[in-house]
């Protein structure tokens, strides 16, 4: 800008006007508004998110939304409604049917149509599922609800549908000690009093329950666990996992009074199992499928068993043919250079733990892949960490993991993360937009600026001029495209790559076509009127007006870089339709009004200047439908 500056002072301009001319056009030349634009738009959009149930905490983790490939979630509460419901139990060599659904205690057992509530093996599974819980189950205003972990609280419920009340339970057996569960340890202990002594009760992985187990409550007594029987328990428990059922293991004992409670999980005797269903969310389906139209990948990541897991991911649409599914042992029998090479394969994870999730994101990133990865426990927050997008759980994550995250799901949903990515994907998309729209207008007066003074030695449009198309035209239209509704083919483009910047080969091309094709117009009108002895005060409001309604047809080619405003709806933003409207009336004002017209040295314009500028500036919406058509056409 110093060099034409400089060669404007040769063209015989004064310093001091050439000057203020350069630092106008060093003004018009640096989107200096962008920066406030951009994050005004990220912040319009996160907004928008937050109506979505999608919490996003730092604002620059949005950009990498635009670019996912791979999300690893979680099963229960995220895939599924975290609602369970106990659905069939094994005892004494059989399986039971339970009836009734939800938290209402309303229901039985049955074994083929013959009700067996009272059987004493069914009395003793589910006396341990009851007294190993610390769920709850509770009434308010006629509505049965539960409270703590559902998985607990649907094991109460099973109990209470029995007629085995919990409370009234635990004031007979008396707890003394216990052991939590843990996601490494896959089971819990609780040790409890009664008359009859003190007992031990587990629940858990079945297969680590059984491990524990030497014995078996069988025909009304304890027998010997024999290797037939234990295999029978396994391939009962690979039935009920077909059927996609969560199985939880039961165990009991009879131990001496100092009995500590790590002691206690040997030797034990086998109870019975319990099938779980947790329903998938019904969205959660169509939400996997609109992920795979998009390019991403979703991968299961669960603790559940490995035969559950594959069910419920082939029902909805995770698993595919030639998918791996591997487990946590599995894992860990791998190197990382093996893993490395089947990782892109495997699309299920069962019976994992914590550490193993950072090991999934690990070696994705080392693939190229994008990867968001959802957790919600203390463990899971190095995971969460080294993910390029960690999402936390809103209802049932802990602190840690939400301070680990980069975004929090308010609703623990994933249909919410997909709902995150379209908004995000469509955040970015507008504030591409609007930056070529910026663009435009910064090439088009540069141009004509350089080119008015090399040629005609005439400063086209002066300074406070150009001051004045930056303020207007950076202000109002761009921050109501950062309002547009995402595209209706978003979600079915590729993610955009992350090494990829905003401003696009594409963006620049057009950007400069459209700002030429100003400039070419302006210098047109330029050369036009010297040639019919228009005064230069004129000549400088026709230029300074045809750039200000050029660049507000410009606004609305970049409502989409893809798709015609007419396949848009032309009122459907209406914040730009006021925006530009506003922008206008302004234009409008430094023309008529005098002391605008002092203050920005314009000329009043009549109706046959207007019947030009207009049919002029339209050229830049009609340019830009045309190139839209084409491509479209060429795409197809």
């Amino acid at each position: 800008m110093a060099f034409v500056a400089v060669l404007g002072v040769l063209q015989g301009f004064s310093p001091f006007e050439m000057f203020l001319w350069g630092v106008a056009l060093a003004v018009a030349a640096i989107p200096e508004a962008l920066p406030a634009v951009v994050t005004v738009g990220l912040a319009l959009g996160v907004r928008r998110m937050v109506k979505r149930h999608a919490l996003v905490r730092k604002l620059p983790s949005v950009e990498t939304l635009g670019s996912t490939n791979i999300i690893c979630t979680d099963k229960t509460g995220t895939l599924t409604q975290n609602k369970m419901t106990v659905e069939k139990v094994y005892i004494n060599r059989a399986v039971l049917n339970v009836t009734g659904g939800g938290y209402e205690p309303v229901g039985d057992f049955f074994r083929g149509d013959e009700p067996v509530s009272k059987d004493a093996h069914l009395h003793k599974l589910l006396v341990a599922g009851a007294l190993c819980n610390d769920a709850g189950l509770i009434q308010e205003e006629e509505v049965w609800g539960i409270t703590g972990d559902p998985t607990e609280g649907a094991l109460v419920v099973a109990a209470a549908k029995a007629g085995i009340w919990k409370i009234a339970l635990e004031e007979k057996h008396k707890r003394t000690g216990e052991v939590p569960f843990s996601s490494e340890r896959k089971m819990m202990t609780t040790l409890n009093n009664s008359k009859d002594g003190l007992y031990a009760y587990s629940k858990g992985a079945p297969e680590v329950i059984l491990a524990s187990c030497t014995k078996i409550f069988l025909g009304g007594h304890e027998e010997q666990l024999t290797p037939e029987i234990r295999q029978e328990i396994l391939d009962t428990l690979h039935d009920m996992a077909n059927q996609t059922l969560r199985v939880m293991g039961f165990a009991y004992r009879k131990v001496a009074e100092n009995t500590l409670p790590e002691e206690a999980e040997k030797e034990m005797v086998f109870a019975g199992l319990m099938g779980m269903r947790d329903p998938p969310r019904e969205e959660v389906k169509v939400a996997i499928a609109t992920c795979a139209d998009a390019g991403i990948r979703t991968v299961m990541i669960t603790g559940d068993h490995k035969i559950t897991a594959f069910a419920i991911a082939r029902e909805l649409g995770i698993f595919r043919e030639g998918d791996l599914v591997l487990t946590g042992i599995e894992l860990d029998a791998l190197d990382d250079r093996k893993f490395e090479e089947i990782v892109e394969k495997i699309s299920v994870y069962a019976r994992v733990y914590p550490e193993h999730k950072l090991k999934v994101v690990e070696a994705l990133k080392k693939k190229g892949y994008v990867v968001a990865m959802t957790g919600d426990g203390v463990n899971d927050a190095p995971a969460l960490k080294a993910a390029d997008m960690g999402i936390a759980m809103g209802i049932t994550g802990t602190d840690v993991s939400k301070e680990a995250s980069s975004m929090i799901l308010t609703d623990d949903n994933f249909a919410s993360i997909v709902s995150a990515v379209e908004e995000g994907r469509n955040i970015l998309k507008n504030i591409k937009n609007f930056i070529a729209y910026g663009l435009t207008c910064h090439i088009g007066v540069v141009l004509i600026v350089l080119i008015g003074v090399l040629a005609w030695q005439i400063l086209p449009v002066i300074a406070v001029q150009i001051l004045w198309i930056n303020l207007i035209t950076d202000g109002l239209p761009p921050m109501a495209l950062s309002l547009e509704a995402p595209d209706k083919g978003l979600m079915k483009q590729k993610p955009r790559k992350s090494t990829e910047g905003l401003v696009s080969k594409r963006m620049i091309i057009a950007s400069l076509g459209l700002g030429s094709l100003i400039a070419i117009q302006s210098l047109g009108v330029l050369y036009w009127s010297l040639d019919n002895g228009v005064s230069l005060p004129k000549i400088q409001t026709l230029i300074f007006t045809l750039v200000v309604i050029s660049l507000m047809f410009n606004a609305f080619n970049w409502r989409s870089d893809r798709n015609s405003i007419f396949s848009l709806g032309i009122f459907t933003n209406r914040s730009l339709i006021y925006a530009v409207l506003s922008t206008v009336l302004l234009q409008l004002a430094a023309i008529y009004v005098p002391i605008m017209q002092t203050a920005f040295r314009t000329v009043p314009l009549s109706f046959s200047d207007w019947a030009m500028i207009i049919p002029l500036a339209s050229t830049t919406l009609i340019a830009m439908e045309i190139t839209k058509y084409l491509e479209k056409r060429t795409h197809r």
